[in-house]
């Protein structure tokens, strides 16, 4: 059968090579024929194309790679409700049978003795952006970190700290404790143009430093993993280990740092995300500063103006922020903002949606006066807003009756908000070092039932905790809704 089929495709082969060659002839102007040889043999006279279209990415490579690091971090296993660590390699029916005729750890084992719970592991990439020892990567890679290993391109292994992370934005900064003179990258100050070359190195499947290259396909991109999503797209292949892990352009500057894939199978098809240099640069001086994050606070509900939006209220086209409200006691409240104000400008910059609103007003300082350029009734006004800090405002936390925060979390019912539907309590901020988030509860979740009861405000979760706390019991039950589909999530009380 091989051989049968031989014939036939060297036949296609050469029919196509013949047919490129004509191409090229055609193109160029510089392809001769050979009467004694086919027309697959034709020779080409011009310089190799490939040098003048394909750059070498040898020189950039060997100059960034040093640098470039792997992470390995060592997690605190899963809780009891969640079936313990080793429970969750399995399929959902036996974690399920075990649960039942275990021995409440999610694995079998002797009656009163439970079988004891192994740290998980978790591993991405890195890089090192001072001599001094400073590395930047993801925060799902080191999250609820108990011990980081940094292992060089050289293959040293380094311990590390986590000076601090940005949930929001999913970056970490660690410091090595090592004492030396490392390698390290400079971040872009510019972003690439929709179709530059970029190249990725990462640790993809635990193998090492790896070099993947690609161009840059689109720039900010949300993909709805933060309020902040301002993502490059890049083909460059990407996969799990590559978390974290640096791009660069060809003068070797860090462009972006590699943090989302979009694939249905889980491997690479050319839908990469890499978060940009801009905003690396921010969060990172604030995180080597001071560990953490201050982000400006306006206080407003906002929602896009679609074009329908914009035909209502009488708009020539359809951009800015639609304000839903503007909250109580907040510095859009206090500046006059209302209901029904399309936000158009930001310190002079046109805001094109609201998301660009959000992504504007995060990247200020609080305490700064910021000019707001808004619509109202179709005549252009403008407001001078002093803003807050978002950990100075009071937040709709989920309280329990002694006053304490019981989820870390701020809740809106789901209905006032577009695009959450009409059941349920959605989730709009999470606190980084809350119950909630330690379990994976982000901001658009929606708490559909807690303890078992369907809840549609932002009180009947708040009782649904205290009723638990009440009862006796070590954690409450939530059936939340995200992306993904609707689960279970059991968050058991601090302390």
């Amino acid at each position: 059968m091989a051989q049968t089929n031989a014939t036939p495709m060297r036949s296609r082969f050469l029919a196509t090579a013949a047919a490129l060659a004509l191409v090229a002839s055609g193109a160029l102007g510089a392809v001769t024929l050979q009467n004694s040889t086919p027309a697959y043999a034709a020779q080409v006279e011009t310089s190799d194309l490939s040098t003048q279209t394909m750059p070498s990415f040898s020189k950039v490579v060997q100059r960034v790679k040093p640098a470039v690091v792997s992470v390995k971090v060592r997690v605190a296993a899963a809780s009891d409700d969640e079936g313990g660590a080793a429970a969750q390699d399995l399929p959902p029916q036996l974690r399920e049978f075990f649960k039942r005729f275990g021995d409440g750890q999610g694995m079998p084992g002797m009656p009163g003795r439970p079988m004891p719970r192994r740290d998980g592991q978790a591993q991405g990439s890195g890089f090192f952006i001072s001599a001094d020892g400073y590395v930047v990567t993801n925060n799902h890679v080191v999250q609820n970190a108990k011990a980081v290993t940094i292992t060089t391109d050289a293959g040293k292994e380094l311990t590390a700290r986590v000076v601090g992370t940005d949930p929001k934005t999913d970056l970490a900064l660690l410091k090595v404790n090592e004492a030396g003179d490392y390698p390290f990258v400079k971040l872009a100050g510019t972003a690439p143009p929709i179709g530059d070359w970029v190249v990725a190195i990462g640790n993809p499947f635990g193998l090492g430093g790896t070099v993947t290259a690609g161009i840059v396909s689109a720039q900010g991109r949300d993909i709805g993993s933060g309020p902040y999503d301002d993502f490059l797209q890049i083909d460059a292949p990407i996969n799990k280990g590559n978390s974290g892990g640096p791009t660069f352009n060809l003068a070797g500057e860090v462009v972006g740092v590699n943090t989302a894939i979009f694939s249905p199978s889980g491997g690479n098809i050319g839908l990469a995300f890499a978060i940009p240099a801009k905003t690396v640069t921010s969060v990172v001086d604030q995180l080597r500063d001071g560990g953490k994050v201050s982000r400006a606070y306006l206080g407003v509900r906002i929602q896009p103006v679609t074009q329908e939006i914009a035909d209502g209220l009488g708009l020539a086209r359809a951009e800015g922020a639609l304000v839903d409200q503007a909250e109580p006691g907040t510095p859009a409240a206090k500046a006059g903002l209302k209901s029904g104000d399309v936000i158009v400008a930001l310190n002079g910059q046109p805001v094109k949606d609201a998301r660009e609103l959000t992504r504007g007003v995060g990247a200020l300082k609080p305490g700064v006066a910021a000019e707001i350029a808004y619509l109202r009734g179709g005549e252009k006004r403008t407001a001078s807003v002093s803003l807050a800090g978002q950990e100075d405002m009071k937040t709709a936390k989920a309280e329990t009756s002694d006053g304490k925060p019981a989820l870390g979390l701020k809740l809106a019912p789901a209905r006032d908000l577009q695009g959450a539907g009409e059941e349920g309590v959605a989730i709009v901020g999470v606190d980084p070092n809350g119950q909630a988030a330690a379990k994976g509860l982000k901001e658009g979740d929606v708490i559909l039932e807690i303890g078992g009861k369907a809840v549609s405000r932002p009180d009947e979760v708040k009782a649904g905790v205290d009723a638990a706390r009440k009862d006796g019991k070590k954690a409450v039950l939530l059936r939340v809704k995200s992306a993904e589909g609707a689960r279970f999530v059991a968050i058991p009380f601090a302390g």
